[in-house]
């Protein structure tokens, strides 16, 4: 199908979830491109228009550049299905699996995949008594994060230096200011790994491996975005066997959510067995100029432009 015969494309983005500057700017980067191969493209922002507007104004598919909620956790999938109207991605169910780092972490873990251990701490569950507890289960250092959020928000990494209680309850409230429910994550050492995929089922494909080597400082939100601190490796310097097993799991972890269109995992590689760890599954990884998906189709000879058509192409409704 040529770019002329896709019909009116909404390229959707902004939306109202913390990540909304992010993707903002994905969606300039999937507009610009679609535009230039000659694609009927148009922004669209759910923040600002009603939703039952792509209806009403004739749009044919979706370009879903929406990162975190109300964009990837299914319900514009949804309202889509309810309209008719086929969008790129995946469906309601894995979107919205995948966009609970809990529910995620539990069904890997129900298929034999490896993510690190966690605890799970609800809103009753966040005094002083349950968290000091966490460390105990889970050993030091450790990661407390909002479960539904993306892009490092709300992260932080409790060392064990200095006062483990004062830490401990910092991490947890910040948080829950972004998520009533607070993850706590086994921190793995070694290095920080990402692996995009294409397709569905047994035809997905994944990428090349992006190594990420982050400053002192962490690969905090200020790092991934706006700055140059960070090093992103691809080809990732791993081994053959290394790189081939950490796509392997991916393939294995994207299939099981039931993932179609493209996605990405992030994982860690733990340094002392070179084993590899599920963190998350993302279902609408950024498109800005600092993101890896397009980085990974770059080494694998695959254009931005390329990218954002093909991608295109595979919009369609669930059922």
């Amino acid at each position: 199908m040529q770019p002329t015969e896709l019909g009116r494309v909404a390229v959707l983005m902004g939306g109202t979830s913390a990540e909304r500057d992010i993707s903002l700017m994905s969606g300039a980067g999937v507009l610009q491109a679609l535009q230039g191969l000659g694609v009927d493209a148009h922004a669209f922002d759910p923040r600002d228009q009603d939703i039952a507007e792509l209806q009403r104004q004739g749009f044919q598919r979706c370009f879903i550049a929406l990162h975190g909620r109300h964009g990837e956790d299914g319900t514009v999938q949804g309202a889509l299905e309810l309209m008719g109207i086929p969008y790129t991605g995946s469906g309601v169910m894995a979107s919205a699996i995948a966009m609970d780092k809990v529910m995620t972490k539990r069904v890997w873990r129900a298929e034999g995949l490896p993510t690190p251990r966690w605890v799970r701490l609800a809103p009753e569950q966040q005094d002083r008594e349950a968290v000091m507890a966490v460390p105990g289960v889970l050993g030091l250092p450790l990661i407390v994060k909002p479960p539904h959020e993306g892009s490092s928000i709300g992260v932080s990494k409790v060392s064990g230096a200095g006062d483990v209680g004062q830490q401990m309850q910092d991490a947890v409230r910040l948080s829950a200011r972004h998520d009533p429910v607070v993850l706590c994550e086994e921190f793995i050492e070694g290095p920080e790994l990402t692996c995009p995929v294409l397709g569905e089922g047994d035809a997905a494909r994944a990428l090349p491996v992006v190594r990420i080597v982050p400053p002192e400082a962490g690969y905090d939100y200020e790092n991934k975005y706006f700055t140059d601190a960070v090093q992103y490796l691809c080809p990732s310097g791993l081994s053959a066997e290394e790189e081939a097993e950490v796509q392997r799991i991916t393939l294995a972890a994207y299939r099981t959510l039931g993932c179609r269109g493209w996605g990405r995992a992030d994982l860690m590689l733990r340094a002392r067995d070179r084993r590899p760890f599920l963190l998350e599954m993302n279902t609408s990884p950024g498109m800005t100029s600092h993101s890896l998906v397009p980085m990974s189709a770059r080494a694998a000879g695959i254009s931005y432009e390329a990218l954002c058509l093909e991608l295109l192409r595979t919009a369609r409704l669930g059922h």
